[in-house]
């Protein structure tokens, strides 16, 4: 036998065998409850538990799953779960990874929003939540510089996430349209400019790196037939998922009227499961102006807490979404019970929010080496991505306004600048230390804001 014949044959020993559907089950447990530190740290630790220490998944299917979720709209982690789950055990291991990723965070998130609308105007719990919406800002603005470095690698990609800053705060052009103009610019530039739209390889690896897992042997012995497409597919997944997806809230909104509060929380939140692309911080800006200024759920420190409440819980950050569907609900009770009502808020809102993930994954993933070497598609998403970290400024902007002064005017077409004599200057003062604790001291998240909590409570009982 040749040396690599044997070097291969001992690669194949060490592959683990494919887990049992109970052993993935614990494993998504694990992940649900762990998952921290937004999309980031999630996909990190999917990484150390699926491709390290079990090699259930080698390291080039891994980012191949990866860069297909990245074309999606939606948490690219939790699609990332559903779609590694669903190439293990089918549709049930997709079904069972996707849910226990989002299930723990989606608790915790249910009983915080419910503690906020009873008990935020407490003077300790108003004093930790003044700590935490510093701390936000300062995440918002690491969230900014971190996708710029990524998406922003030419003058044409600046060009475009300025022009997208400046379309939705001055112009107030609303979110789906700025990422539909955005991906008509990539697929014109691909065509036109391909050097300067055409997609770099997202998660390259270095040459000698390359694992393999049990997925990789189950590929070569024709185990995985559930990944080829077959006659009809498209046209089956559809009838069956998007009845799943918008038939609660279609129910709702004729039960209760389409004026009513769920209707709303329906529509609104299913047309936002369809366009953000980009991850949570992009949509959260359309979302923000939209559930303040539209349609008046919340206020904008109420809008600021929920982002908080959501950056401590597991699970992804688009939960925030829950919060403020809960909020909507709690507010707008009518006859119902308000918690009763907000809680039905939520849940509905978690519905159509997470329903579409398992929807674009079961729908497209065996279609997945076709969509990734689609060089126009690839050029139209970068723009968008670009288009996203313009979006994501005006979010950081519309923070800082509403965070560190008590009073802003509208100066024209929506326009809003801060009332300077309204600076608050302990707001400013927390907003500051926690960047250095981010940005200087390399603290995590969590670190920060657990500790601009507790400084916002020494702050307002001095």
């Amino acid at each position: 036998m040749s040396a690599l014949a044997k070097d291969a044959a001992v690669r194949r020993v060490e592959i683990p065998a494919a887990p049992s559907f109970r052993e993935a089950t614990r494993l998504w447990a694990r992940i649900g409850l762990l998952s921290f530190g937004g999309p980031a740290g999630q996909i990190a630790l999917m990484h150390k538990e699926l491709v390290e220490e079990r090699r259930w998944i080698g390291e080039e299917r891994f980012l191949h799953a990866l860069n297909y979720c990245m074309l999606l709209p939606g948490p690219e982690a939790q699609q990332l779960a559903v779609y590694i789950g669903w190439l293990l055990h089918r549709t049930a291991g997709g079904l069972v990874a996707g849910i226990l990723f989002v299930l723990p965070g989606a608790l915790v998130m249910l009983c915080l929003s419910g503690f906020y609308m009873l008990y935020n105007d407490a003077p300790v719990v108003e004093a930790l939540f003044f700590g935490i919406k510093a701390a936000v800002l300062a995440v918002v603005v690491e969230a900014v510089i971190r996708i710029g470095k990524r998406a922003l690698k030419n003058r044409a990609m600046v060009a475009i996430a300025v022009a997208a800053f400046l379309a939705i705060y001055v112009v107030r052009v609303p979110f789906p349209l700025i990422v539909l103009a955005a991906g008509l610019i990539g697929w014109a530039g691909n065509r036109f400019a391909p050097a300067l739209f055409s997609a770099s390889a997202h998660g390259k690896t270095a040459a000698g790196t390359e694992t393999r897992g049990a997925v990789d042997l189950m590929f070569e012995r024709g185990e995985l037939g559930h990944t080829m497409p077959k006659r009809g597919h498209a046209i089956r997944t559809i009838a069956i998922w998007l009845p799943v997806w918008l038939g609660p809230a279609a129910l709702i909104a004729v039960l209760a009227g389409p004026g009513s509060v769920w209707a709303q929380i329906g529509g609104f939140f299913s047309l936002m499961a369809v366009v953000t692309f980009g991850g949570a911080y992009a949509v959260l800006a359309y979302v923000a102006q939209a559930a303040v200024t539209s349609f008046g759920w919340l206020s904008p420190g109420q809008m600021v807490d929920g982002l908080g409440l959501a950056e401590t819980t597991p699970g992804p950050l688009i939960l925030v979404l829950q919060f403020v569907g809960f909020a909507a609900a709690y507010r707008h009770a009518g006859f119902a019970n308000p918690l009763l009502a907000g809680s039905l808020g939520s849940l509905l809102t978690l519905w159509v929010t997470f329903v579409p993930c398992f929807f674009w994954i079961f729908l497209g993933a065996p279609y997945i080496e076709q969509l990734r070497r689609n060089k126009a598609l690839a050029a139209a998403l970068g723009a968008i991505t670009a288009a996203v970290v313009g979006v994501i400024m005006n979010l950081a902007l519309w923070f800082a306004l509403h965070v560190v002064f008590g009073k802003v005017a509208s100066v024209g077409w929506g326009v809003e600048v801060p009332v300077l004599s309204s600076l608050d200057w302990r707001a400013a003062l927390l907003s500051a230390a926690a960047m250095v604790a981010m940005f200087r001291l390399k603290l995590g998240m969590l670190p920060t804001l657990a500790g601009s909590a507790l400084a916002g409570l020494a702050l307002l009982a001095l």
